[in-house]
């Protein structure tokens, strides 16, 4: 039996090390973390409980192929909670709350009440959000694979998705905030930009409604820390082994091949070697010589040229006040702006965890607020001047008076506050300057790259750098994908 090392815990390794499991391969998997999870994870404070990883589930509805694969891989059980919250979001706009449902048939009559002169714009973007609504990420089987089920043909699937797919080539096109633009109401554009980053081209602003407005894309209850919880659990169930707090510093090559990795000054041998942690980091400092295969240098390209790496500055709170009256999702806009770190912050969006059991003590309410930019060089000055403490407390004063204003409940009553910052992810996730996606800007082509290389044996790739933008979706196909070419190449036959 071959035996396969994995670098990363994240949903990509534990997708991987699972599938490698069930299709007869030993496994390990070095963590660098205390718990797995990777990007896909959350942190208590205090007695409160701060989701930062998992917002909606792609794959949670029944109907969609993806749910096979999170059944396959442990995430979703027969026990497990999904719900589906109905608005999404809501935007206050000075007192004004215009919702943005998941049932497409309430969404276009609301948002038509709320503005007549913007209807055949709406209309438009209700058509759209109904062909879209048959757009699923599609489960397949690399060529030349012997497999123990054969995933279902495609073809049907893609039938369905003819619609939307006649519109994506103008769609992509357009930033998200383009798109919005074109409504007159300030509520909708507001909305509309809340859904993903307004840096997206508008086919990822259509494709995630699509996903809202089929019945998918609920939230597990639990979030993030029992998706991971599933798949740790189901990995284990298999005979799989994760060592935590073992980061790996170099992946050993002979003879052309991958033969094991080092680890804390330990050498670890293994047949062959999955890194799941950030390809970017991975290809510059896993080896002597930095990898510069052809798709290496295409993504090193295109996050230099084209890609927008998302980073953010994750901004909880817990207030000691029940808040479960209002949307579980707001955005708004803001009287003054905030100045933070060169960028101008012209409206905030959170979300509330009130109704949900765990996240906060009885009677008291989480709140999460995630800032996008590029703030790295910034929070590194900071950091290197030894005022990094200082400026996360003068965010975190500036985001909380802007929300005492909105959410006056809340004014005195904050029990405990956090905020992590591209170097917080860097620190604990490895990903390169903390950046936890990748925005293909509009006009540009999608690039999905391959999950091995040419010209070195036994070593393969899965994350959300090898499936832009990334996300769970992703991370749980390219660790399925690694193992299927595992499989390949050592003649075993992929179990599902």
């Amino acid at each position: 039996m071959s035996n396969v090392l994995i670098i990363g815990a994240g949903i990509a390794g534990l997708s991987a090390g699972i599938y490698a499991r069930k299709s007869r391969f030993d496994v390990m998997m070095c963590e660098a973390h205390s718990i797995a999870g990777g990007n896909c994870t959350s942190w208590r404070r205090k007695g409160y409980l701060f989701e930062g990883g998992l917002h909606w589930l792609t794959g949670s509805g029944m109907e969609q192929p993806l749910h096979k694969v999170w059944r396959e891989v442990g995430a979703l059980r027969d026990e497990s909670r999904i719900t589906n919250g109905d608005p999404f979001m809501v935007c206050d706009w000075h007192g004004q709350r215009v919702s943005l449902y998941r049932d497409n048939v309430k969404l276009e009559t609301h948002l038509c009440e709320v503005s007549p002169e913007d209807m055949p714009r709406i209309r438009e973007l209700c058509r759209d959000i109904r062909r879209f609504s048959s757009f699923a990420m599609p489960v397949t089987d690399i060529p030349r694979l012997k497999v123990s089920e054969k995933s279902p043909s495609i073809i049907p699937s893609g039938l369905k998705m003819l619609p939307a797919l006649a519109r994506i080539l103008p769609l992509s096109a357009l930033s998200v905030t383009d798109y919005a633009a074109r409504f007159r109401h300030p509520a909708i554009r507001l909305l509309l930009m809340s859904v993903v980053n307004p840096n997206y081209d508008a086919v990822a602003l259509l494709v995630t409604l699509g996903c809202f407005a089929s019945g998918d894309g609920g939230y597990l209850e639990g979030g993030s820390l029992t998706l991971t919880a599933n798949m740790v659990k189901r990995f284990e169930e298999l005979g799989g082994i994760i060592r935590y707090n073992t980061k790996v510093t170099k992946v050993q090559i002979v003879n052309g091949r991958a033969c094991g990795v080092v680890a804390g000054g330990e050498t670890i041998r293994a047949d062959a070697v999955i890194i799941t942690s950030d390809t970017l980091t991975a290809i510059d400092t896993f080896f002597d010589v930095p990898l510069r295969e052809k798709w290496m240098r295409t993504m090193c390209m295109n996050m230099n040229r084209n890609g927008v790496l998302l980073m953010c500055s994750f901004v909880s709170i817990g207030v000691e006040t029940d808040l479960s009256d209002l949307p579980e999702s707001m955005t708004f806009p803001l009287e003054k702006p905030i100045e933070h770190a060169g960028q101008r912050i012209t409206h905030l969006a959170y979300k509330l965890y009130a109704d949900s059991a765990g996240y906060a003590p009885k009677g008291c309410s989480a709140i999460t607020l995630i800032i996008t930019g590029n703030t790295y060089d910034y929070w590194k000055q900071a950091r290197d001047q030894g005022c990094y403490d200082e400026h996360k407390k003068e965010l975190f004063e500036q985001i909380c008076t802007a929300l005492e204003k909105q959410l006056p409940a809340i004014k005195g009553k904050v029990a405990v506050w956090d905020v992590a910052t591209p170097l917080t992810y860097e620190r604990y996730c490895g990903t390169w300057h903390g950046s936890w996606m990748t925005i293909t800007p509009p006009g540009t082509k999608r690039v999905f790259y391959p999950c091995r290389l040419k010209h070195i044996g036994n070593l393969y790739f899965a994350g959300q750098r090898i499936m832009p933008p990334g996300g769970t979706p992703p991370a749980v196909s390219t660790g399925r994908t690694a193992v299927q070419y595992l499989c390949r190449d050592f003649g075993a036959v992929f179990q599902s």
